[in-house]
């Protein structure tokens, strides 16, 4: 035989051989394919996907982490989380369960971390439904989603993108009433995603009650600067109102004053809440209320703050889950030591007047929301004054009193005024000052209210 017929026996045996293997790869691929997609389709089907039926049934992920973790599908979703935190940490986040409780924004997003992250079993509760206006923000809501429950929404979108994952969702309002079957199961960590301040103070106050790990979200309405999100006690957390709302309502009504991890923004907010407006004139604000005590006013939302405070929870609790342990950043306050001086003349001042400083409803904190807020560093009855930089010469001239003696020194009735102003307030009355000084009155009045409202008292 010459040697180029050999060369082309050769040729021809190699691409047979080739060819052979380029089949059986193929097969194999195809294979694998079908393997997979009948894998999630059984998956989607254990979640409830296919029946509409929000309860989970049993999952293939409820085998145990290391056996989902041996999957090659799951394995690589996972893989740059295991190639992160190692495999025993890892499947300390996929046998985690997790509790979500308000899904618009902030929840929504830290949801989907959680999920894409690997946590094993997820409750997610929102009585609310996806609005066209939520899509500046949503996770993962499509027009599609418009009108359906967030909850179910969120469910139908996370069992397409980690179908292992067991996912309840509960179209329910979280309430005392439904405060047993949410946070019942001993959930690794509950994320409050509420922007009620009652609901929000009450699931609060049942976590602590109840020795479960939470995290809470402040306000991430009216901010634009990604910079200033931090983590921290809610002791620490600063301007921010809804943090001093819910600081004050916890240690007035449960006796909390810290302990609690939440993410807030040091930045103030650049904007209010819009006023209320009716389509119709005889409408009311009350009209528009799909729970009863929910405000239908809303505060203007930059779509991307609340999103980076969904991922600041959701990294935050996965590396708690996964064990991992790193300290955040301290929140620093140079100021904080002059309110403490107006905070410790306050009880000195009560003391020496009623003779004892038990009615005394503020700490420093509060006392700074305050003087700052309230009365911008100035003496109640000296409003017009512009003391700008010389804000301290005048503040350690000033001090804190009751405004209605009949009532404690909390948040709404307390007035700053120069000392040498202190005794004559003390020695007048209300009704005195309401009748020779009506506007002085009126002044003061308007502001008390102002934190009467922004405290919710």
């Amino acid at each position: 035989m010459g040697e180029r017929a050999k060369e082309w026996l050769l040729a021809a045996g190699a691409g047979a051989a080739v060819g052979a293997l380029s089949a059986a790869a193929v097969i194999d691929l195809l294979s694998r394919s079908k393997r997979r997609e009948r894998y999630a389709r059984d998956l989607l089907e254990s979640n409830g996907m296919t029946t509409g039926n929000t309860r989970s049934s049993k999952h293939l992920g409820s085998l145990g982490s290391s056996a989902l973790l041996s999957d090659e599908v799951v394995s690589e979703q996972l893989t740059r989380n295991i190639q992160f935190f190692g495999m025993d940490s890892q499947k300390k986040v996929t046998e985690s369960y997790v509790v979500v409780i308000g899904l618009g924004g902030v929840g929504s997003h830290a949801a989907s971390m959680l999920l894409r992250s690997g946590v094993g079993r997820l409750l997610l509760v929102d009585f609310d439904q996806v609005s066209l206006s939520s899509l500046n923000r949503h996770a993962v809501a499509t027009r599609d989603d418009v009108g359906t429950s967030k909850a179910l929404c969120l469910k139908k979108h996370f069992s397409m993108i980690y179908p292992e994952c067991q996912i309840d969702a509960k179209v329910q309002l979280y309430d005392a009433s439904s405060e047993e079957e949410i946070l019942s199961g001993q959930p690794d960590f509950v994320l409050d995603c509420i922007d009620n301040i009652d609901t929000k103070v009450s699931l609060l106050a049942a976590c602590v009650r109840r020795g479960l790990k939470v995290l809470s979200a402040m306000g991430a309405g009216a901010r634009a600067d990604p910079s200033r999100i931090r983590v921290a006690d809610l002791r620490e957390s600063s301007n921010d109102p809804l943090s001093r709302s819910v600081r004050y309502r916890l240690k007035k009504e449960h006796g909390i004053e810290g302990g609690i991890p939440v993410v807030f923004s040091l930045e103030k907010p650049k904007a209010k809440l819009l006023p209320f407006q009716a389509s119709k004139e005889e409408e009311t604000p009350s009209d528009y209320q799909i729970v009863p005590g929910f405000r239908v006013r809303i505060i203007p939302v930059l779509g991307t703050i609340p999103a980076i405070f969904g991922q600041v929870m959701a990294s935050y609790v996965v590396t708690q889950l996964a064990g991992l342990d790193f300290q955040t950043e301290p929140v620093v306050n140079l100021d904080l030591d002059h309110y403490r001086i107006l905070h410790q003349r306050l009880i000195e001042h009560e003391e020496l007047m009623y003779g004892t400083a038990e009615q005394v409803l503020v700490d420093a904190e509060e006392v700074m929301y305050i003087v700052k807020e309230l009365w911008r560093g100035r003496s109640a009855r000296d409003q017009s004054q512009d003391t700008g930089r010389k804000m301290w010469r005048s503040v350690n001239e000033l001090m804190l009193v009751r405004w209605d003696k009949s009532k404690a020194a909390g948040i709404s009735n307390l007035i700053l005024v120069k000392f040498s102003e202190a005794d004559a307030h003390e020695s007048t009355t209300l009704d005195r000052i309401k009748e020779q000084e009506p506007e002085f009155y009126s002044m003061v009045s308007r502001v008390l209210k102002r934190a009467e409202m922004e405290f919710a008292l």
